[in-house]
């Protein structure tokens, strides 16, 4: 799961390269405001890939076949649905986006172009959120991995391919998203036609027609949705704040996400094997594999943060120069690369949790601990400190990443194991 999620931010880190050493800094503002928008939308709807998961992971433990088909289905039919909305309402949704952001008009003109050729890969990705999220759930992280790899390494081939051969910009990006999306969906249906063929059990196809059998569904999945809707609003905060700060701190704060992206990625990869582990767990309604569970996939985030903020301290000066080579942003970046040295220790108890969470399938403690975080902490903290520039805002954000973890550590131990049995 690690190998998997991490390819996502190498991907990101292509991206940014790319355009980072293109003629003009407006290019990379530009990916960066439309990458920024996209993972809104399509972080919007993780829900998909979450809830998919401690559903399926708890019948997995059940032993329940018929259940992992109908958890399968679901999620296809509801991201099928949803990705059809997102298309038909690209146009209000674009310029929201723009007004909100308020980029500099040159970087929104091309952050337009690259959402106007981006949105149609909405169907691949939702479906492909559905698909890695049921594989995680049966404890399968190989398959998770062939899907990402396979929408990764053809995004990065057509991003040099359209970029650097074709001398196409930012639509070139876009392009190469959209193809790669596909080419993952590809991969994860042929695993799962596979898989069904393998396994036991029938689907009953009223459990997709009829929306009273979406009740379990819809009601972790919407608790899931307004968490990660707090969580995607603190995010597009920070891209918002950085950009009226101008179009250099914007750049700068662009290739910090890049590193913060590669350790949430990674982080979450112990988190994705937390959920798996938990949700059998509770499935089997084993206490003693659940704490195991916890307490292994803790130990082993808290290794992977020390090992990321040593990397990050070493390495971090050149990794920015290789994600771009113009002066300014380079200069700026590295004023405030001590923030993501310490984010990794400040963030990894809230990334574990949300996994022991998702297996748990406690969407709505997950919930709270999430809209706490932004709108009473995070919120006030960047007023409060607001008066340090940037510098204020990266120190608002590492408080809202550890008052997550410290939030949730409390439902954990007071809501969570005394609820068990066993």
């Amino acid at each position: 799961m690690i190998l998997s999620n991490i390819t996502v931010p190498l991907l990101g880190m292509v991206d940014t390269g790319v355009t980072g050493h293109l003629d003009n800094a407006v290019y990379l503002g530009a990916v960066a405001i439309g990458s920024m928008i996209f993972s809104f939308l399509y972080s919007g709807v993780n829900f998909l890939r979450m809830g998919t998961t401690g559903i399926t992971a708890q019948r997995f433990g059940a032993n329940d076949d018929d259940g992992l088909r109908v958890a399968l289905g679901q999620a296809l039919v509801v991201s099928t649905v949803i990705a059809t909305a997102l298309i038909l309402l690209q146009a209000p949704l674009n310029t929201l986006a723009m007004t909100l952001l308020g980029p500099e008009p040159e970087v929104a003109g091309f952050a337009s172009e690259y959402f106007s050729i981006r949105i149609w890969s909405a169907p691949a990705t939702l479906a492909n959120y559905a698909l890695i999220g049921w594989f995680i759930g049966l404890q399968n992280a190989r398959v998770p991995l062939y899907i990402v790899l396979a929408i990764n390494l053809t995004n990065i081939a057509l991003d040099l391919l359209f970029v650097l051969v074709l001398g196409m910009k930012v639509d070139g990006v876009a392009a190469a998203s959209v193809i790669a999306e596909f080419t993952g969906v590809a991969v994860g249906i042929s695993f799962a036609i596979s898989e069904l063929r393998r396994r036991g059990g029938h689907l009953v196809v009223s459990h997709l027609t009829n929306l009273k059998e979406y009740a379990e569904f819809f009601s972790i999945n919407a608790n899931l949705f307004i968490r990660t809707m707090a969580l995607m609003f603190t995010f597009a905060f920070v891209t918002a704040a950085g950009a009226r700060m101008g179009g250099l701190i914007l750049a700068a704060n662009a290739v910090l996400m890049n590193l913060m992206n590669l350790l949430s990625f990674a982080l979450d990869g112990l988190a994705h094997a937390a959920e798996a582990l938990v949700g059998r767990a509770v499935g089997a309604r084993d206490r003693k594999a659940l704490q195991r569970s916890v307490q292994l996939t803790m130990r082993w985030s808290f290794y992977a943060a020390v090992g990321f903020s040593i990397l990050f301290w070493l390495t971090g000066p050149m990794i920015i120069r290789l994600l771009t080579d113009i002066p300014e942003v380079v200069n700026t970046t590295l004023r405030y690369l001590p923030w993501v040295i310490m984010a990794p220790v400040v963030a990894l108890w809230a990334y574990l949790y949300d996994g022991v969470f998702v297996g748990a399938t406690r969407a709505k403690e997950m919930r709270n601990s999430m809209l706490a975080s932004t709108f009473l902490v995070f919120i006030p903290a960047w007023f409060a400190f607001r008066f340090l520039g940037n510098h204020g805002l990266w120190l608002a954000f590492m408080i809202f990443l550890g008052s997550r973890g410290i939030g949730m550590h409390y439902y954990y131990r007071y809501r969570v194991l005394p609820g068990f049995p066993g």
